[in-house]
């Protein structure tokens, strides 16, 4: 493929690496301390010659300071995700729920514990290997456990953020909001307090917080397109962190600033437009900052944003792989193209994750990228390292180890490059390089799958036959597209159209701008009851079915209004 060699070859690594020096030497996550990261950013972007403008938006964040837990006749360390419930000191037995640490990426954000007895959790504090993840929350909670303790992989304690609450919660969510305390402890201190499971012996953990509303930046640049100035690629990342956290996001920051100074030094390259934009509330928000953006803006972004890329924990040491990045299906050929072209490396991708600032799902945003970069398999496992959601495979990740180090200049320097094409390369393409030919036919497979396992207990053939007919109608729509017969303007309208219909349908269970919780949203997510039906007795079968009924009238409808657009432009 072809690339935008003059952009790549204006690359360079000397004010990007200023700014991870600099933010090497910054906390990010104190309210404060994350308007003065964004103050950081803005200078460098004036000074580079990057137009900007600052929103400063009121959102709502949970500011985890500090946590322990007393038990085995001593006080062990303990860090508090955010949005738990702060305690000065909650006591009670304990109770183990044995669980297993995922081992990759693709699981890590799934439900990983097993509850034989839930009545055993009742006044209990439970503890349970993992990460303090939300759905293990939700389920003690609901199970009557009055705090949990969360046994992190290793010798490390990381920090993190315990509510499914996607942003800042509206009065609909506010039930979802944590109601109990909770802590994170590392692996060996962990192991002694499962011992006491069991026993008359008991634990007092305790937490401390701050909640509420605070004023935080949101730094935006545009650079305006020459054909297209109103639509625009939307590139962004989270410059909020833990502590100084440097693989996550000190070099992600870096990589937009940089792409920043590069395409305003262009300007008027393009047709289409570019925005990139810094985060706030990633980490003590739940990506308060990206939804807060797809809100107020939700109605632009509907109708001009093509796409929409997120930058997190690009440039990590030892991150010689593009595998397991995340990139929805009709953006997978044009995202392995794009590395292959700029660094000669095949890029493996998987379905995108309930979480890394994809705030855009809602409205119908094709993606792609999250991660980017990552250590391969092997290194991992020689080195000993359990998985972890950043800092290339790094288990700094999330923790006060997170400094300098974790960044590398070479792997950064070829990262920034990638991502800089994976943006121009949108912004530039006449017609849209999204195959939704691709996407339909993993729905095809997905629908297959689900009949299998649903088996003579429901019908999926009316959703397989809508499926096929708009492939069919697809593959006679890019044809004519390559002929000539569709002209770009209309070929661009329809692909970005079918953006707005298919992403909500395969990503989102709740209507259009508004947004899921942060736990694993599966494949078609209407359809995917199927699986659930083997087992169960008539009168929860009879529920299930019904439950397909309804979603199988959403999933048709939807392709039925996809395959309207696309006639209608084959029409001319």
């Amino acid at each position: 493929m072809k690339t935008h060699k003059a952009l790549l070859n204006d690359i360079s690594l000397d004010a990007p690496w200023e700014l991870v020096e600099t933010f090497a030497r910054t906390p990010r996550w104190k309210p404060a301390d994350v308007n003065k990261g964004a103050d950081m950013i803005v200078r460098r972007l004036r000074k580079l010659g990057a137009p900007v403008t600052v929103h400063e938006p009121e959102i709502y964040l949970s500011i985890p300071y500090d946590a322990s837990v007393t038990a085995c006749g001593r006080v062990m360390r303990a860090k508090p995700p955010a949005y738990c419930v702060p305690t000065s000191g909650t006591t009670a037995e304990v109770a183990y729920v044995p669980a297993a640490y995922s081992k990759s990426i693709g699981k890590l954000f799934h439900r990983n514990q097993t509850v034989t007895d839930m009545s055993r959790l009742r006044g209990r504090i439970a503890v349970s290997e993992g990460f303090a993840f939300p759905q293990k929350i939700r389920e003690f909670e609901l199970a009557g456990a009055v705090g949990v303790i969360a046994v992190n992989p290793g010798v490390d304690v990381h920090w993190g953020i315990c509510t499914s609450i996607w942003g800042t919660p509206d009065l609909d969510d506010l039930p979802r909001k944590p109601g109990i305390p909770v802590v994170a402890v590392n692996n060996p201190d962990g192991r002694d307090i499962i011992k006491l499971a069991g026993t008359a012996e008991t634990v007092t953990i305790a937490a401390h917080l701050e909640e509420g509303w605070y004023r935080q930046k949101v730094p935006v640049v545009e650079i305006r397109g020459a054909v297209e100035p109103e639509k625009f690629v939307l590139l962004h990342g989270h410059y909020d962190s833990w502590d100084v956290g440097v693989g996550d996001n000190a070099t992600g920051d870096a990589t937009m600033l940089e792409i920043a100074r590069v395409l305003a030094a262009h300007a008027g390259r393009l047709r289409r437009s570019v925005r990139i934009a810094w985060w706030p509330g990633h980490s003590t928000g739940r990506y308060a900052g990206s939804t807060w953006f797809a809100d107020h803006f939700a109605l632009d972004l509907d109708a001009n944003c093509v796409a929409q890329i997120n930058c997190d924990s690009p440039g990590c040491r030892w991150a010689t792989e593009f595998k397991d990045v995340s990139w929805m299906k009709e953006t997978e050929a044009y995202a392995r193209a794009v590395i292959k072209a700029v660094c000669g490396l095949d890029g493996h991708g998987e379905r995108p994750h309930r979480a890394g600032d994809y705030s855009f799902n809602n409205i119908g945003l094709s993606s792609l990228l999250m991660l980017s970069s990552t250590m391969p398999d092997a290194l991992r496992a020689k080195k000993g390292y359990y998985t972890v959601g950043g800092c290339g495979g790094n288990i700094a990740w999330h923790t006060e180890n997170d400094t300098l180090e974790i960044a590398d200049r070479d792997i950064l320097l070829r990262d920034i490059k990638v991502y800089c094409e994976m943006v121009a390369g949108i912004a530039d393409a006449e017609i849209l390089p999204f195959d939704w030919r691709a996407q339909i036919a993993e729905f095809g497979d997905t629908i297959a799958a689900y009949q299998k396992a649903a088996g003579k207990a429901f019908d999926l053939t009316p959703a397989a036959e809508a499926t096929a007919a708009l492939g069919e109608r697809l593959e006679t729509f890019y044809k004519a597209t390559q002929r000539g017969k569709v002209k770009p303007a209309a070929a661009n309208a329809v692909i970005q159209r079918l953006a707005r219909i298919l992403v909500p349908i395969n990503y989102t269970t709740t209507p259009r701008f508004r947004h899921d919780p942060a736990t694993p949203v599966p494949a078609l997510p209407t359809l995917a009851p199927a699986t659930q039906l083997k087992g169960l007795d008539k009168t929860r079968l009879g529920f299930a079915r019904t439950q397909l009924v309804r979603g199988q009238n959403r999933y048709i409808a939807a392709l039925r209004d996809a395959e309207t657009i696309v006639a209608a432009a084959l029409a001319g």
